[in-house]
């Protein structure tokens, strides 16, 4: 127990699919498998004119804005996301990335006196707003992520309380993720009859007769679910509840999740060992633009696994603005990240960040010395292209998002979600993210590292 604690709160913090009528137990609707799956298979109401509001279909995932279009003059739907030290970052970031390709209008709030906090996993978020201002809004949902002791923090919040208090009086929607069900929902009193799941560390806390073991659990206006491995899920499932069905499987395809799914999960040619002896120090450059959920995903996997990671900024600030809006700060600028050498430099995708990391001179200068060097390098979504264009991916096997998979002139593979070829390391992007970053984890570590970080994820993983 001590040691899945450990993995889903790695590192200790600085501090410097359909909504349902109130339902008895029996007739609660879990969610357990894909969720494209799971959106086909369950009966739904018809929609009311009070969720007509349909986004327009974004052409890439990695724009920079939704936009949205309605056939009334109804408002947008809006979404509360409250964060505090130490709250899951992937769990986090994946939510507003998701809701906010469906079209929502998300806030993202801190409960803390400032609005930049430190995430589980060290990653820096700086948040929209304070929750005070929150305290007289209505929200469509209040959709609230975990970690330890980030859940405890949203506990320890009294507006955020009554907000999410209100919202399940006036059956609007609300959820929670990881921890934060048995850690904030069930001392405030919001799981009363109510089917739920969370994290399995916290499975203990949740009262037994309404505990369920299921990826997702959808009871009247509640969602709960795992953890980060079942972050997409669980944001699908609550953009089905605000749009319908078929925005969620619309942003679903958006996100790659069929290929998550229907792809073998690595392919690897010119085997080599990664294996260094020392902690690994890896390179994650970002930019104004790149896609939130790679960045933090595969920070935040890495340093699950012990890994010294450091995120650069090509930017002139530290504080990059993602392509949903999210932002985050670096640990350093690009500059003062070269001074030192990396086992490993990965780059995160998002078409405008891809395009701006191609730009930086410094970063073009450290990533032709690693691959001289016969240091690993890789990159997943957009940014394959990247490495192409400066030369990096000569008489190499890649793989890269489907927008620019046409674009890179070396031999392509698309059967599978993550490529190795030697001591590079690509994907497709997105939902593919996770295994992108167990596969590092692999290639470091050993398979068994891998297996102990996704079992603390909630992700299904091999067991061999």
């Amino acid at each position: 127990m001590k040691f899945i604690m450990s993995l889903l709160s790695p590192p200790p913090l600085k501090f410097s699919s359909f909504r349902k009528a109130p339902m008895a137990a029996a007739s609660a609707t879990t969610v357990r498998s894909s969720p494209f799956a799971s959106i086909a298979s369950q009966p739904r109401k018809k929609p009311t004119s009070k969720r007509s509001a349909k986004p327009t279909k974004t052409l890439s995932p990695t724009t920079t804005t939704t936009t949205t279009t309605t056939t009334t003059s109804l408002p947008q739907k809006k979404v509360l996301v409250p964060i505090g030290f130490g709250t899951e970052e992937m769990e986090a970031v994946i939510l507003v990335d998701v809701l906010r390709r469906a079209g929502a209008d998300v806030i993202v709030a801190s409960v803390e006196p400032q609005l930049e906090i430190e995430a589980s996993a060290g990653t820096r978020l700086v948040a929209d707003a304070s929750i005070s201002e929150c305290a007289d809004e209505t929200f469509d949902l209040v959709a609230l992520p975990g970690g330890m002791p980030g859940s405890a923090r949203l506990r320890d919040c009294e507006i955020l309380r009554k907000i999410t208090s209100k919202q399940a009086e006036e059956k609007r929607l609300y959820g929670a993720i990881c921890a934060a069900p048995a850690v904030t929902l069930q001392p405030w009193g919001l799981l009363r009859r109510k089917q739920t799941t969370c994290h399995p560390a916290f499975m203990d806390k949740l009262p037994t007769f309404w505990a369920v073991k299921s990826n997702i659990q959808v009871s009247g206006e509640l969602t709960t679910s795992r953890g980060p491995g079942t972050a997409f899920e669980f944001a699908l499932s609550l953009v089905d509840q605000l749009f319908g069905e078929s925005v969620a499987k619309e942003v679903g395809e958006l996100l790659l999740m069929h290929m998550a799914y229907d792809t073998p999960r690595k392919e690897e040619f010119n085997k080599v060992e990664w294996s260094v002896d020392h902690i690994p120090h890896v390179l994650i450059p970002v930019a104004n633009g790149s896609e939130e959920i790679e960045v933090v995903t595969i920070v935040d996997i890495l340093r699950r696994a012990k890994v010294d990671v450091v995120v650069a900024s090509v930017e002139k600030s530290v504080q990059i603005s993602a392509s949903r809006g999210t932002k985050i700060i670096a640990d350093k600028s690009i500059d003062n990240a070269a001074e030192s050498i990396y086992d490993l430099i990965v780059l995160p995708g998002g078409i405008i960040g891809a395009e701006r990391l191609h730009k930086s001179k410094v970063l073009k200068k450290l990533l032709k010395e690693q691959e001289s060097a016969g240091r690993m390098y890789g990159a997943i979504c957009s940014s394959p292209s990247v490495l192409h264009r400066q030369g990096l991916l000569k008489n190499k096997r890649t793989t890269a998002h489907p927008s620019v998979i046409n674009k890179l002139t070396n031999e392509v593979v698309d059967t599978a979600r993550v490529v190795i070829d030697g001591k590079l390391i690509t994907s497709r992007g997105l939902a593919t993210v996770t295994d992108f970053a167990l596969a590092i984890v692999s290639k470091l570590f050993g398979h068994p590292r891998a297996r102990s970080v996704a079992e603390g994820l909630v992700f299904e993983y091999p067991r061999s």
